[in-house]
């Protein structure tokens, strides 16, 4: 299998995503598998200092331009495919982050080379690239063979253990891509969170409320519950959608990405669209009043019940074991 392995770096505003490790620790096990190098991937501009924080790498290839100052899809796929087409890579594992994931069927097109999405584990089986992808929302699962080179594969968050330190220093190397000063999409501005607001991707704790909530004045119950915990409060759609909770909040497929140690799913009802998001978390625990709800057949631990009795109960007895007074 000739080729080194490649991996993208995501990066957002000039930090490493975590994703990156992880996927970097998946790429660490191929290219020892195949007994060729690790190098990953660096695009952007004045970020030469991000470089050495990718230990895990045998090699950075670090690319920069103006151009690559923020993560826009087509420049980062124009990049890639220069680059690509110069070195022969066996393939390239991208992280699929919000802005990632549209890097990879872009790059597959300027390639004409296989691509492979959704990839939860990936393994060296018979000379090919053979992933376990999860498809349709996760419902259906397949075992792809990538035997074309380069590979593509988009790696999904949360399926690998993050991997930091290589043992030395990777080499860094600047590569020359050219870019047009004026792509078709540009980046124009980011649109902030409201002031104050919780990163709820980094809460160990997550205290999350459906439909089941009823109304907005009963969120306030939740956040009594999430900082006895010491965690933050989140939601299914339904709940952003009625303007009950900011936009940063929802948790899902069209939302964030969670994976706390506990996940306390409050009268949802756990659609595909839900579950997506949630279901890596460490232990969910879900409270429902209806016993056929898919929520359960995630959950960890599960309560058919109501949650506007079992919260008031949950906060008393958090705050009683913690010696603090009950109300």
């Amino acid at each position: 299998m000739a080729g080194n392995i490649w991996v993208l770096a995501a990066q957002w505003r000039g930090q490493l995503q975590e994703v990156t490790y992880e996927v970097l620790a998946l790429g660490r096990r191929l290219a020892a598998d195949a007994g060729v190098q690790l190098e990953a991937v660096l695009l952007g501009h004045n970020a030469r200092d991000l470089a050495p924080a990718l230990e895990p790498a045998d090699v950075i290839l670090w690319a920069d331009h103006p151009e690559l100052a923020e993560p826009t899809p087509e420049t980062y796929a124009l990049a890639l495919a220069q680059l690509v087409k110069a070195r022969q890579p066996r393939a390239l594992l991208i992280p699929l982050t919000n802005v990632a994931m549209d890097v990879g069927p872009l790059l597959a097109a300027h390639l004409d080379v296989p691509f492979v999405n959704f990839c939860k584990t990936v393994r060296v089986a018979d000379g090919a690239l053979e992933a376990r992808c999860g498809l349709y929302g996760n419902k259906v699962e397949v075992t792809v063979a990538a035997s074309g080179a380069p590979a593509i594969l988009g790696v999904l968050p949360g399926t690998h253990l993050a991997e930091r330190g290589g043992g030395q220093a990777p080499s860094i190397e600047e590569v020359p891509v050219e870019l047009p000063e004026a792509p078709r999409v540009r980046f124009v501005r980011y649109i902030e969170p409201q002031a104050g607001d919780v990163d709820i991707t980094q809460h160990e704790v997550l205290v999350a409320v459906g439909r089941g909530i009823q109304r907005q004045d009963n969120v306030a119950l939740a956040e009594v519950l999430a900082e006895a915990l010491g965690g933050a409060v989140c939601a299914s759609r339904p709940v952003i959608d009625q303007g009950w909770l900011p936009l940063s909040r929802q948790v899902g497929r069209s939302g964030m990405q969670v994976k706390p140690k506990l996940y306390l799913a409050l009268g949802i009802s756990g659609a595909p669209e839900h579950v997506e998001g949630m279901k890596d978390s460490g232990l969910i625990v879900a409270v429902n009043t209806d016993p056929a709800a898919p929520i359960f057949g995630v959950a960890h631990v599960g309560a058919t019940a109501d949650l506007l009795e079992v919260v008031p109960a949950l906060i008393d007895r958090v705050k009683a074991a913690k010696g603090g007074k009950a109300a």
